[in-house]
């Protein structure tokens, strides 16, 4: 049997609230500043919950031009512009052997083009079928990110685009990571795109009670992981995207690599469609996988970064689930929701969460869990509770859970020879 392939992180790249690039974003992070703050995107004034973690000051017209950058919905641009991040620090394109054929792309969201979806509908409803735009298909796919990106950057290798709502940026990650390893490619951009904050998502997160409600007039803390006082989450925008390569492919060119992905699990619930399992036994399963296929110990575990939305079921659930697979040894791991900053970015959460692993293997040191002031005897794990820690980081495991029942979790380690 030939040697397993191994998968290397060799470039990366973000949008979000707290900046438009990776180095932004990470000091944000360090320094818990929040990047939530009042709606502007549209009037929120008579909604339930009128805050949200928004991109600002993004331009992506600087990048495509104004004329390709309206073919595109906003959750696409996000794509485009992280993705460029990370394939600048990748290098991977400038090798003169770059072989298209062997490069693919699956950048993935949870929802896709809703924005486009509501501008158009409101344009069919006032206007009349034939006002509505002949672009509006592609615009409103979710799978567009990776198809876009393919066209731009010549990947013809495996091209596609899964929807697993809010764990659909990481099980991209995870199963890019597969492809290579099994020799479909040799090249993967991966990870998550999303644009949610819009009048529709707003409105519906709200009626279904997930939101929280009580801090609209302190933003800054109203999303609370892990805390007792915890109601709800807030949503965000954004992306995060990697680079993944085969080991010998990055070598052979020079390349830095970053981190290592040793390790990739998924699962379902098969209970509710918006709720998880209270025992955490779906999540346990997806973490148990990583671990099985990575080869490592859990005890060699150095951090988790939470999928710690702030909502009461969820981060319950997390910490049920951690307990039951790490044992006594979940006391003693630093685990933190650096949604507590960034809000949640649905299914770019677990493409932006990889890089802050990636991050924090490369630096020594964990962001912390903002706002946690009250504990909740049900969540009494180490949060890193409000501010970032230094701590050598040699295995990260990063965990996403999605409506729908979907779990993911995806290991990263520290590049050894």
């Amino acid at each position: 049997m030939s040697e397993k392939r191994r998968v290397v992180v060799t470039g990366l790249g973000a949008v979000t609230s707290l900046g438009n690039d990776v180095a932004t974003s990470w000091a944000g992070l360090l320094n818990g500043r929040s990047g939530i703050g009042q709606v502007t995107l549209f009037d929120a004034s008579a909604y339930k919950c009128r805050i949200a973690g928004e991109v600002k000051g993004f331009d992506i017209a600087s990048l495509l031009g104004d004329k390709e950058a309206h073919r595109l919905d906003r959750f696409c641009q996000f794509a485009v512009w992280a993705a460029e991040e990370a394939l600048k620090q990748s290098g991977v394109k400038d090798d003169a052997g770059f072989d298209g054929m062997r490069a693919g792309i699956l950048v993935s969201a949870g929802i896709g083009g809703i924005g486009t979806i509501v501008e158009q509908s409101g344009i069919l409803k006032n206007d009349g079928p034939g006002r509505v735009s002949p672009l509006t298909v592609p615009m409103m796919i979710a799978d567009m990110a990776s198809g876009y990106l393919a066209i731009r950057h010549g990947f013809r290798g495996p091209n596609f685009g899964l929807v697993s709502a809010c764990a659909s940026g990481l099980h991209s990650i995870g199963e890019a990571s597969w492809i290579i390893q099994r020799g479909d490619a040799d090249v993967m951009l991966c990870g998550g795109a999303e644009a949610g904050v819009v009048t529709l998502g707003q409105a519906a997160f709200s009626s279904m009670r997930a939101l929280c409600t009580s801090h609209n007039d302190d933003p800054e803390h109203a999303c609370r992981p892990f805390d007792a006082s915890r109601d709800g989450f807030i949503p965000a925008e954004g992306a995060g995207v990697l680079v993944l390569e085969e080991e010998n492919h990055a070598k052979a060119r020079g390349a830095e690599i970053l981190a290592e992905v040793v390790g990739y699990g998924l699962s379902g619930d098969a209970y509710h469609i918006t709720a998880p399992r209270a025992d955490g036994s779906g999540a346990a399963q997806a973490i148990r996988m990583a671990f099985a296929h990575s080869g490592r110990r859990t005890e060699e575990l150095d951090y988790v970064n939470a999928h710690g939305t702030s909502t009461p079921l969820n981060d319950k659930m997390e910490t049920t689930a951690l307990k039951e697979v790490l044992g006594e040894k979940a006391y003693h791991v630093a685990v933190s929701s650096t949604k507590s900053m960034t809000g949640h970015m649905l299914g770019a959460a677990g493409g932006f969460e990889s890089v802050v692993c990636v991050k924090a293997i490369q630096e020594g040191v964990v962001p912390g869990t903002m706002n946690y002031e009250t504990t909740d005897p049900d969540c009494d794990l180490d949060y890193v509770p409000n501010c970032a820690r230094e701590l050598p980081v040699r295995l990260a495991l990063k965990t996403n859970f999605g409506f729908g029942g979907h779990n993911a979790a995806v290991l990263f380690a520290k590049y050894e020879r």
